[in-house]
């Protein structure tokens, strides 16, 4: 039996109107555990740059709570004086809302990253034992080949040496630029140094094999076949440890602990 075609017009737009209720109520539903999974995720991430959380190892959503707040003291600085902003809660700062927002951002200097625009403020996150800060971890992002890379660096306490680095948000090739989550390569960065002793930012990835950190301190393999992902990550390290981004911070801290 055929159909008029103001029926199948109806029952189509009936079928429409049913999916959106569903598709927008679920949406509305899992908000809350959506982004609970995501601050669960930047917590580990956090854990994992830190030295807290291994590689291959297992911990479920409590264990990564509990060590997180254990170990890791989330502060939000100003970005411009490197000062802690007053009046901001770090449990609900969004620091990529932040950034995408006129009323809380500035437009970046041109700068080799391609970083576009810069939040007013943003995270740095202190890895503190019995009270001491045992190290700094700074998210930072860039442009490589295809896409953004988002992640985050370590720094030791004194503040020149690298801890670890991770990336855990991109869309670069798979076996190539996508390579900067490989293990391998993300266990070349403990002991590298992010600045001469002038306080410049040095760390650069290198085309070909570098030397180890003893001899080669400021030089990471590059990712081979993907120059341009390897410049990229130099580019965005460069510009998040310099003067307009992390560069007040970091002087701030040199100088309260007394650091040349």
């Amino acid at each position: 039996m055929q159909h008029s075609v103001r029926y199948v017009v109806m029952f189509a737009a009936a079928v429409c109107v049913v999916c959106s209720i569903f598709v927008a109520s679920a949406a509305v539903l899992l908000k809350d555990r959506q982004e609970e999974n995501r601050l669960l995720d930047r917590q580990s991430k956090v854990l994992a740059v830190a030295g807290l959380l291994k590689q291959g190892q297992a911990m479920t959503a409590e264990e990564v709570k509990a060590t997180y707040a254990k170990y890791i003291k989330p502060q939000v600085i100003t970005l411009k004086t490197g000062e802690p902003a007053e009046g901001v809660d770090p449990s609900t700062f969004d620091q990529r809302k932040a950034q995408g927002d006129p009323a809380n951002s500035i437009v970046a200097p041109a700068n080799d990253a391609q970083v576009a625009r810069l939040p007013n403020q943003a995270f740095v996150y202190l890895l503190q034992e019995e009270g001491e800060t045992e190290a700094l971890i700074l998210p930072v992002e860039g442009k490589g080949l295809w896409s953004t890379l988002y992640g985050f660096l370590a720094l030791e306490k004194d503040a020149r040496t690298i801890k670890g680095i991770t990336f855990y948000q991109h869309g670069e090739t798979p076996g190539l630029g996508g390579e900067v989550e490989n293990p391998s390569w993300v266990a070349l960065w403990p002991g590298r140094k992010a600045f001469d002793e002038q306080w410049e930012p040095k760390i650069a990835v290198k085309k070909g094999p570098a030397g180890p950190p003893e001899k080669d301190p400021y030089h990471v393999d590059g990712l081979s076949g993907s120059t341009l992902t390897s410049r990229g990550v130099t580019h965005l390290l460069h510009f998040w440890l310099g003067e307009h981004g992390f560069g007040p911070y970091l002087e701030n801290y040199r100088q309260e602990k007394g650091i040349q």
